[in-house]
């Protein structure tokens, strides 16, 4: 679908790889000098793919001598304007499936006083994308719980994880702290910049756009941390206290279904300088956790001891249950997206925190992806909130715009885009004899159909017969994608996302019960002298509760001047 120039922002697609102007130049230490007389070189390169630089004249006494292969690392990535988002064809050397499998093998070898102990944490998305796979290769229902309990069962005897998590808690702890945030926002002056509307801080590749391309933007950004940094916080902090770790002690493995959920685990913020480590190690997509599957054979379609067993739920009145699998809590269920439901959140406190009834009706825009969804009083039908759902770039760019317009905010690119002026307020436009109320609040995903479809899932079956050599229908490469399979497939996002709102709810799951383990939380991360789980005196607290859930944005300026750009 094309694009006017009056609409077109950038030259965007929902499709991003990197630009061609991604260069890291390589750096020379302790270069041997140069002396006249020297016979000319030539690089040769061998059977293994390595580089070796030899003399060109078969009489030279020169030796040959290999060359190191240039690398280029996270930090690179995210400090370099050449590109606006993902890492999927980016050489990535410390964020992958071999880098955990490596690090679990040498982890073995060392004294077992010395060993970190290696905790791994799955994203919902994940779980439902492998279920949908599983069901389909073998007609035969398979639910996300189902799948937890066998990769829990895979990744604790076959790789030697001690603790195997999904992410919904850490869910939860997001989706409380970005409700505050959002009180925050609407509570201060209607001038105040970057105040309404709140747009979604959860997708990384919606967060490296907006700090390459539109720097204007950055103020309405939520600062609450994404599920997985706030699930980084949980096991480096909360649950190494329990276990008598100290950060450092662990190592934390993260399944996402997105690419660039590596770049945002690399981020300086999520760095502790004190104990030199990160919040989250390693990032591994749906895609990559499928090829350790293969690695070490084990066959996902082949069910578990206990995988629809009912845990017995855990007494978190006190203090006393070490943190584990058999009394966490399991994919806590919740309304809304399979996003996050991140607007979901802010229309449901809104609703319950109004003194009077008010009334929800949802509108489709372009299509299902860009959704608008309005509150009105009851009584006398007045808007009283406006927010909207929007997934992909092709979306968003209409979504930006309009921001920008109800700012005041002039829309630019990369960080030339300024505020227009300090002292705006939002803009309404006229509609017939009534003012059209600007977004309180935006979800936004970079990726079409949200977070089930990210650029890390599983892709759909292939149309080939031919099985692998696992018997299944499907023709990986080297990189872990399916060679015939199409990204965005929507028939096969849709089986993903009917998969992702299949996990039914849990005895353990109460919202009071839930409410008692945030509040044991948020007291333990936040001390307070007021007992136990006191969730609001806990909040009062914002220096601490700011530290551990929130982050900050910072504009990256582009070094890339125009017609520089080699092809």
């Amino acid at each position: 679908m094309a694009f006017s120039g009056a609409l077109t922002l950038t030259d965007l697609n929902d499709f991003i790889t990197p630009s061609q102007a991604c260069i890291k130049p390589v750096e020379q230490t302790n270069a041997e000098p140069q002396s006249t007389g020297v016979a000319s070189t030539e690089i040769h390169i061998d059977s293994t793919g390595a580089y070796h630089e030899v003399p060109t004249e078969p009489s030279s006494k020169a030796t040959g001598k290999k060359l190191q292969q240039a690398q280029i690392s996270l930090n690179d990535c995210l400090a370099c304007s050449g590109c606006i988002t993902s890492a999927e064809s980016v050489l990535i050397t410390l964020q992958s499936h071999t880098e955990v499998l490596t690090f679990l093998e040498s982890n073995t070898l060392v004294d077992e006083g010395d060993r970190k102990m290696p905790v791994i944490s799955i994203a919902p998305q994940s779980l439902a994308s492998l279920a949908a796979a599983v069901s389909s290769r073998t007609s035969v229902p398979t639910c996300p719980r189902q799948i937890l309990r066998r990769v829990r069962a895979f990744c604790e005897t076959a790789l030697g994880f001690a603790h195997v998590f999904d992410t919904t808690l850490a869910r939860e702890l997001a989706l409380r702290e970005h409700v505050k945030e959002f009180e925050e926002r609407r509570a201060q002056p209607e001038s105040s910049v970057g105040q309404l509307p709140m747009l979604a801080s959860a997708c990384p590749g919606w967060i490296c756009y907006a700090e390459k391309t539109h720097a204007e933007m950055l103020p309405f950004i939520a600062q609450t941390k994404s599920p997985q940094q706030v699930m980084g916080t949980l096991v480096k902090n909360w649950m190494g206290q329990t276990w008598g770790k100290l950060p450092h002690e662990i190592y934390h493995v993260s399944v996402m279904p997105c690419y660039d959920k590596k770049l945002e685990a690399s981020r300086s913020d999520f760095y502790n300088s004190v104990y030199s480590t990160r919040d989250v190690d390693c990032v591994i997509t749906t895609g990559e956790l499928e090829l350790i599957f293969q690695d070490k054979g084990w066959d996902l379609h082949l069910p578990v001891d206990g995988e629809m067993d009912e845990l017995l739920p855990a007494d978190w009145s006190n203090k006393s249950p070490t943190v584990s699998a058999a009394v966490f809590p399991e994919l806590i269920t919740h309304p809304g997206t399979s996003s996050g439901s991140y607007l979901h959140s802010i229309i449901t406190h809104i609703t319950a925190t109004s003194p009077t009834p008010l009334a929800l009706s949802v509108k489709t825009m372009r299509n299902s992806d860009h959704e608008e969804y309005v509150l009105r009083r009851e009584s006398d039908q007045v808007e009283v909130f406006k927010g909207a759902k929007c997934y992909g770039f092709r979306n968003l760019q209409n979504v930006v715009r309009r921001v920008g317009r109800e700012r005041g905010v002039r829309v630019g690119s990369g960080a030339a885009g300024k505020l227009a002026g300090r002292g705006v307020v939002r803009r309404a436009k006229k509609s017939g004899d009534e003012m059209e109320r600007g977004y309180d609040y935006v979800e936004v995903m970079a990726c079409p159909g949200g977070c089930v479809n990210g650029g890390g899932q599983l892709k759909p079956p292939t149309a080939s017969t031919s099985l692998d050599a696992e018997g299944y229908q499907r023709d990986w490469d080297d990189t872990g994608v399916m060679q015939n399979a199409k990204w965005g497939d929507k028939e096969w996002t849709k089986k993903v996302e009917e998969s992702y709102w299949s996990v039914t709810q849990r005895q353990d799951q109460d919202a009071d019960r839930i409410e008692r383990l945030v509040g044991w939380v948020l007291d333990d991360l936040c001390p307070t002298d007021e007992g136990l789980g006191d969730v609001d005196v806990c909040a009062e607290n914002e220096a601490c509760r700011k530290r551990l859930f929130r982050t900050n944005y910072r504009a990256v300026e582009s070094d890339i001047v125009g017609l520089a750009v080699k092809w």
